[in-house]
């Protein structure tokens, strides 16, 4: 067993704009739980006894989502200059004894962090590495590693060959999962505080990155595993990840739902058509002509009635009210959401959302925003192609979610709003009424429609009286 975890949470989550400016990258919801929790539960699941959190950017809101859980210790990496770094931040924490790494920002299972357990234990190896293949994903976003098969206590095994910032082609990327011998920790120190295995021209930032260590290692020839996922491993480093890491989590917390679960106090109308499972928590109803087709996954005091339609597998918080003939999709909804009437939504909100009527929205939408009547969000472009988005001045097509809204905390919407595919609207933002928008919004801006009236004499003379 390894018993101590060091969880890495200090990162600046630039590229995650609209949500890492106010807000701890690893602090946002997926489900309703905050990534980091996420990773720290997982490692208590697998039998992890002590665990250490760096923390930097954003540090309290790190604390205050993990606080409460036992036998946890903070350390701040200052300055924030890599994972490498931030790993050594933590090393007067360990005793001679294996640890894994696991970063902060990762939505995973518990069953991909138990094999890299497995397989790392039952070798004689120094490290490890969790590795996906690259499928619809671009190799030229991601830390790639290259696989190869060698010779480890008389049996052939999965290998890192070398590892590559960004290529131009790879077929894995590393996960942000590794686990270490104590006698590793010299390659961290060797680090060089860049990663100058990048094809040529690349530019690497100058930062300690722990693949870079992992090469280090490679080129002394000692054997760091390459360990496969079994299930799915979301970094969620762009805003579209957000979107990606709430969806693979419903569904995998709705195919753990093989029975209905009704808590104390929750109702069911006769008058409601449930097609699925549904796991209702305390003091919540489903009133009557609601529709449910999938699984329904809601917790206390929530209010699902008069005519609301849920469809796909849907995660809902506590005390919300679904109601008066709404339609939602396949969708993670938070704490104190409102969805009210002829409303339409599909994908993540976070708590305190309101959706009061007739709007259309579909994409991220941040805590406490309050979107306006008739705002609709384009999902569909003319030319039927994804929306290309700016992140850090390089254009990226998403392979995923190109074309829905990310919209950050704490924004509101004026009536008759319409967002266009792909744009991504900063923290404490408004879009007024009756803006057509074309473009992202700054934090921290209102952008507001400039009408031009014309007035002239009219009257009864005008129809010869």
């Amino acid at each position: 067993m390894i018993n101590t975890a060091i969880v890495l949470a200090a990162g600046l989550g630039r590229k995650v704009w609209p949500y890492g400016e106010f807000r701890q990258k690893c602090t946002i919801p997926v489900a309703n739980k905050p990534i980091v929790r996420r990773v720290v539960e997982n490692l208590v699941e697998v039998g992890c006894q002590r665990i250490i959190v760096v923390v930097g950017h954003h540090a309290q809101q790190v604390r205050g989502a993990v606080a409460d859980i036992p036998n946890l210790v903070f350390v701040t990496q200052h300055p924030i200059d890599g994972t490498a770094s931030a790993v050594l931040t933590a090393a007067e924490y360990l005793e001679d004894e294996p640890f894994l790494v696991v970063y902060g920002d990762i939505v995973t299972t518990p069953d991909n962090l138990r094999t890299v357990i497995d397989d790392f234990c039952s070798h004689d190896v120094e490290a490890a590495a969790l590795v996906q293949p690259l499928n619809s994903e671009d190799a030229s976003d991601w830390l790639c590693a290259g696989i190869g098969s060698e010779e480890a206590d008389g049996r052939n095994v999965s290998t890192l060959t070398g590892i590559e910032g960004h290529p131009r082609g790879g077929s894995h990327r590393l996960c942000g999962v590794y686990a270490f011998r104590n006698s590793a920790t010299a390659y961290l120190l060797r680090n060089p505080g860049i990663v100058t295995r990048v094809p040529v021209g690349g530019m690497p930032p100058p930062e300690s990155e722990i693949a870079q260590s992992l090469q280090l290692m490679i080129d002394d020839g000692r054997t760091v595993l390459a360990i496969q996922t079994d299930a799915f491993c979301v970094d969620v480093d762009k805003p579209w990840h957000v979107l990606e890491a709430n969806n693979r989590m419903v569904d995998y917390l709705a195919k753990q739902v093989t029975t209905d679960q009704i808590a104390p106090g929750a109702t069911i109308s006769d008058a409601a058509e449930i097609n699925g499972h549904v796991v209702l928590g305390k003091n919540s109803v489903i009133g009557p002509r609601v529709v449910v087709n999938g699984t329904l996954i809601a917790g206390a005091n929530n209010n699902i009635t008069n005519g609301a339609i849920l469809h796909g597998n849907i995660f809902v918080g506590d005390q919300c009210r679904i109601s008066d003939y709404c339609d939602v999709g396949s969708s993670a909804i938070g704490n104190r959401c409102i969805i009210g009437h002829g409303a339409e939504m599909a994908g993540v909100l976070f708590d305190k959302v309101y959706l009061y009527h007739y709007c259309e929205m579909s994409g991220v939408f941040g805590c406490a925003t309050d979107i306006g009547a008739a705002t609709v969000c384009g999902t569909l472009r003319f030319d039927d192609k994804d929306t290309p988005i700016q992140v850090n001045g390089r254009y990226e097509v998403p392979p995923s979610g190109a074309n829905a809204t990310y919209m950050g905390d704490y924004c509101r919407t004026g009536v008759n709003a319409i967002i266009m595919p792909g744009r991504r609207i900063g923290a404490y933002s408004v879009v007024g009424p009756g803006v057509i928008l074309y473009d992202d919004v700054p934090s921290k801006t209102m952008v507001m429609a400039k009408q031009e009236l014309i007035t002239k004499p009219w009257g009864p003379e005008r129809y010869g009286w």
